[in-house]
Formats: C-alpha cells, sequence, structure tokens
C-alpha cells in the first residue's frame, strides 16, 4: 500500500509537471501573434471611403494615411472599404461592425444617413465621421472650417492674378463644397475687389476628364489661377494647367485638403489649402485607443485650432509680401475681426 501511494504521488508529479509545459507553450504562442500587445488583440480600426477612394491624392487618401500612422504608432490593426456608389455605404459601414471592428470611420458629407443608421441599428458599435454630424451616442463627428482656409487661399489668388480672372472648380455642389466656395470668393475680393471669379462644378469626386473639361473652361475665359475643391476630380484641373504650361502658357492651381504640389508639382501648384484631414482622424483614433473616445459629441477645427490653413510649402511660389498679407488676414479671422461667409 506504501509503495502504491508513493508511485501515485510521482505520477501527479509527472503529469503536473507536462500540464504546466502545455500552458506554458500556449501562452508563448499567444503572445507570438499579438506582438506588441502584451498577448492582448489589437484595436481594429475600419475606414469607409466615399467613391473617391484611397488614391484620390487628397480627402480619403489624407485619412487612411492617418490610420498607417496609427498602425504605426500604435499597433492598430486597419482596414479600408472603397465605396463604389452611394448604395455600398451601409453595406461597408456594416461589414466592419458586424465584424466587430472597435472603430469604423465613414469619410465624405454624402456618408451622413448611411452612418446614421448603421449607428442606430447597432448602438455599442462605435462609428466617426468627416464632414458631417450625426447626433447619435455612439458617433464622434468631424466638422471643419474649410471657409476660413478656402479665404487665405483667395487672397493669393486676389493679390496674384495677371488677368483680374480666377475660376473656381467644385465637385458635386453639396454644402461642404460650397463653404470651399465662399470662402475663396470672400478671400479674393477682399484684396482684389475688381476680380472676376468664374465657377464650374462638375458634379462628380472622381472624374479627373470633368475636372479637365472644366478648368479648359476657366482657363479659356481668361483665367490664370484655379482653385479646385473637387478631389480626385481636380487631376484633371492639374492636368490642364500642365498642358497648358508645355505650351508656353502661364497658369496656376491651388491645392486641396493636402499638399498637392508634392502629387502635381512646384510649376503648375501655386499653393493649397490645407484640411488637416489626418490630424483629425489620427486625434479621435487614439482617444479611442486611450480610452478617451466620446460619442455623442462634435470636434470643429478651424484656423484657430490649425484644422486648417495654406501649405508649408507656399514660399516656393508665392511672395513674401503676399503671405504676409495672408498672415494679416489669419489672425483677424482668428481674433473675429473678420467672419468668413459659409455660402
Amino acid at each position: 500500500m506504501k509503495r502504491l501511494s508513493w508511485l501515485s504521488v510521482v505520477f501527479m508529479l509527472f503529469v503536473s509537471m507536462i500540464v504546466s509545459a502545455c500552458n506554458s507553450g500556449k501562452s508563448a504562442g499567444g503572445t507570438e501573434q499579438n506582438e506588441g500587445n502584451a498577448g492582448q488583440q489589437s484595436v481594429r480600426i475600419g475606414l469607409v471611403t466615399d467613391i473617391g477612394g484611397v488614391n484620390d491624392k487628397a480627402f480619403s487618401q489624407t485619412a487612411w494615411e492617418a490610420l498607417e500612422q496609427i498602425k504605426k504608432d500604435k499597433g492598430a490593426d486597419i482596414k479600408y472599404l472603397q465605396s463604389k456608389t452611394d448604395a455600398d455605404f451601409v453595406p461597408n459601414l456594416s461589414q466592419f461592425v458586424k465584424n466587430g471592428y472597435d472603430l469604423t470611420w465613414g469619410t465624405g458629407f454624402v456618408m451622413v444617413e448611411a452612418v446614421q443608421k448603421v449607428a442606430r441599428d447597432n448602438p455599442n458599435a462605435k462609428l466617426a465621421i468627416v464632414d458631417n454630424e450625426v447626433d447619435e451616442p455612439n458617433v464622434k463627428s468631424v466638422l471643419f472650417k474649410e471657409h476660413e482656409g478656402s479665404f487665405l487661399v483667395g487672397v493669393i489668388a486676389g493679390l496674384m492674378t495677371e488677368s483680374d480672372k480666377v475660376g473656381f472648380v467644385g465637385g458635386m455642389k453639396i454644402p461642404v463644397i460650397a463653404k470651399f466656395e465662399a470662402g475663396f470668393k470672400a478671400g479674393v475680393k477682399a484684396v482684389n475687389p475688381d476680380a472676376e471669379i468664374i465657377v464650374n462644378y462638375t458634379g462628380a469626386f472622381d472624374k479627373p476628364d470633368l475636372g479637365k473639361a472644366a478648368a479648359a473652361t476657366i482657363y479659356n475665359a481668361g483665367a490664370d489661377i484655379i482653385f479646385h475643391a473637387s478631389s480626385g476630380t481636380g487631376a484633371g484641373v492639374f492636368n490642364e494647367a500642365s498642358d497648358r504650361l508645355k505650351q508656353g502658357k502661364r497658369v496656376w492651381v491651388i491645392g486641396v485638403d493636402r499638399d498637392q504640389s508634392l502629387e502635381y508639382g512646384d510649376d503648375v501648384t501655386l499653393t493649397s489649402m490645407m484640411k488637416r484631414v489626418d490630424e483629425a482622424v489620427y486625434r479621435v483614433s487614439e482617444e479611442l485607443i486611450d480610452g478617451t473616445f466620446e460619442g455623442g459629441t462634435t470636434l470643429e477645427l478651424g484656423l484657430k485650432e490649425n484644422g486648417v490653413g495654406i501649405a508649408d510649402t507656399s514660399s516656393k511660389n508665392v511672395p513674401e509680401d503676399v503671405l504676409k498679407q495672408v498672415e494679416e488676414y489669419k489672425e483677424k479671422i482668428v481674433n473675429g475681426e473678420i467672419e468668413v461667409p459659409m455660402e
């Protein structure tokens, strides 16, 4: 009996060691699969684009680059779904939500109804939208004062036009693009009351051929500077300017959302109206990771918050005396001396 008891103890110790080793192996395997996250699953963030897509060299591309930076800095898992038509908005947003993503972004004014529907149908999910406001407790909204930044590039255009004719090319005629137009016109008129402003809406954000045709019409009418707010359609505006420059005709384009001289060159890019979508997307995504995300709130960014402005590379083509006047107008807007119209 004593011998049997002793063998039992040895056997139990042996089994215990095997179980312990197995558990240790599983733990090591788990850490390996989630490297850098202390064995925990990474935060997952999804982004649904409008029809412009993440290669629009403007709005959606800037948002996606912000998430790529979040991945690099914070180890988040990221993914995007591109919408080919408006009908894709709800299915794409729902796909991220149903797959358990921690935050789902909708980028673009036109996605408001889709974000609202998905948020209502999934009250436990967290969503965020850029360029519109959704009044739901699980949605964070981000708005920009595009009219303020557009005023500044309007000042540049008004002071630098040699023909006293400038142009504006818009994508779809929606309120957010109307803010670009209104601010630009106000800036031009503030410094050049006699300037003529030619406006052309293409009705699309992803049609470079329409942008090229719109730009050709405006340049043919005598304008020498065009400000575009048309996302991917704006590629056509730059193409038209480049074609004319090759023919010895000096014309300029003012870019939008990001420093578009980096894409299209300093030869045709006079400056760009920076809309810091990247900073907003990064900031809100970081709030989610840090546990400070607040749904049912709106983040609004203007000149005062450094959410809009002109590109840092503006001095390459914009004279110092013009940039000085831009800075003076910026200060007046920030301190309330000038209220820029939104329509």
